[in-house]
């Protein structure tokens, strides 16, 4: 594992390979940083209160279409520390991409990603992302 300066930038560093897991459709990553109980509020889940990781693998297992490049950044990232093993990452996702024509687009959404220390590790348990209104 690397050795990290402050907690503060190995969440940071651990949000950030959660992103590069979404847009690479690589579950296996992705299922390594979070928990098994993960709750989340996102817009796929029309206002429902999400449980476990059955919702989240659905999308990972859909069929591979035409691959267009995605980077995702963190913009304007907030790093809280609320216990020794438990932490709030908030930011502004923009993702870019390819619309169908090939052009490039950006898309914002807000995320809150909320990390616990489990067995020494941190886990991802609890996010909440929103559309820009």
């Amino acid at each position: 594992m690397t050795a990290f300066p402050t907690v503060e930038a190995e969440l940071l560093d651990l949000s950030r390979q959660l992103l590069v897991a979404v847009a690479a459709g690589d579950w296996k990553a992705y299922h390594r940083l979070v928990a098994e109980d993960i709750t989340c509020f996102e817009p796929e889940a029309r206002g429902q209160l999400v449980e476990g990781l059955p919702f989240h693998e659905f999308y990972f297992k859909l069929p591979a279409g035409t691959p267009k490049p995605v980077t995702n950044t963190m913009a304007s990232p907030v790093v809280k520390l609320l216990s020794d093993t438990v932490a709030l990452v908030a930011y502004t996702r923009l993702t870019q991409t390819l619309d169908d024509a090939g052009r490039p687009v950006t898309k914002p959404c807000e995320e809150t990603r909320i990390w616990q220390k489990i067995g020494g590790n941190w886990k991802h348990v609890h996010f909440h992302r929103s559309l820009p209104s």
